[in-house]
């Protein structure tokens, strides 16, 4: 639930990690049991560990996670690990050095590739890999991923390219559904078993190839889940949202001090969720801030 990373760039609007706690702390009576740091880029935080530690000692988190681009991870996953982090989900979308130049403007697929290589040997068994997937740039990464994930024993869960990236470029016509993509992972490794669903509220739907092996598909565009969700996002500036793409938001700055608004807050952003996002609507609008400054 909380997000770290965005808005970073003006330190002044970022909630304080006390203040982050404060949410959880309310949060988890009302039957929070599941906390991400997102982003942006949360390793970009100074001492992001601490907020790892005090979080996972709250009583009654069951499960704490962390998203980020890896490109720091090799510094810091060691110390992630110590502070209690156990679960990983690693944004990569290729591993095509050009493709990944062009897709993150940066030329940083060896220290992703060094963070992972670093998660392990800092002892996370649990890691992720999160790939959006787009029509027209990433088909010739499906399969290329896939064995990446297979041969080190990661899932990697392709996500269908959403209406939320910053440069407001995204049309129907440029998502690679989950159908489509099975339909090419089923000619290379052979049919594929969809896994009965542990978490009905969890967003992937997983398939497991013959050996076992996992792999998972966030079809948000063609498959929408939103009646099974059930999550909240907070974001580095303070403004609890319902859903990615809801374009109202709480501030929930004004009740920090007061545990009793604090929780009405959370509730009355509950009770707002809606039924669905309408992507494949004409009356669609996707919302004013960009994926990076809501968290994922």
């Amino acid at each position: 639930m909380p997000e770290t990373g965005a808005a970073f760039q003006s330190t002044v609007n970022v909630l304080t990690f006390n203040e982050i706690v404060r949410l959880a702390k309310t949060a988890v009576p009302l039957g929070f049991r599941k906390l991400r740091l997102t982003g942006g880029e949360p390793l970009l935080r100074p001492k992001l560990p601490d907020l790892i530690a005090s979080l996972s000692a709250l009583p009654g988190i069951d499960d704490l996670a962390l998203t980020t681009n890896a490109v720091l991870l090799a510094k810091y996953a060691r110390p992630l690990f110590e502070a209690g982090l156990r679960r990983l989900n690693i944004h990569l979308d290729t591993l095509d050095r050009a493709r990944f130049h062009q897709i993150a403007r940066r030329d940083d697929l060896g220290r992703v590739l060094d963070g992972i290589d670093a998660a392990f040997a800092a002892g996370f068994r649990s890691i992720k890999l999160n790939a959006v997937a787009i029509k027209g740039l990433t088909e010739p990464d499906l399969l290329p991923m896939v064995r990446f994930a297979r041969a080190r024993n990661m899932e990697v869960r392709f996500i269908e390219f959403m209406p939320l990236d910053a440069q407001h470029l995204w049309s129907l016509d440029q998502v690679l559904t989950a159908d489509e993509m099975l339909q090419t992972l089923a000619a290379e490794f052979g049919p594929l078993t969809p896994v009965p669903d542990a978490d009905p509220r969890a967003p992937a739907t997983e398939y497991r190839f013959s050996n076992g092996d996992r792999v998972g598909f966030i079809a948000s565009v063609s498959r929408p889940f939103c009646m099974n969700c059930n999550r909240l996002r907070l974001t580095a500036d303070g403004k609890l949202r319902y859903c990615l793409f809801a374009r109202e938001e709480t501030d929930i700055r004004p009740f920090l001090d007061c545990p009793d608004e604090l929780e009405s807050a959370i509730r009355s952003t509950i009770w707002r969720k809606w039924a669905g996002h309408e992507i494949n609507h004409s009356t669609f609008l996707p919302p004013q801030r960009p994926m990076y400054s809501i968290g994922g």
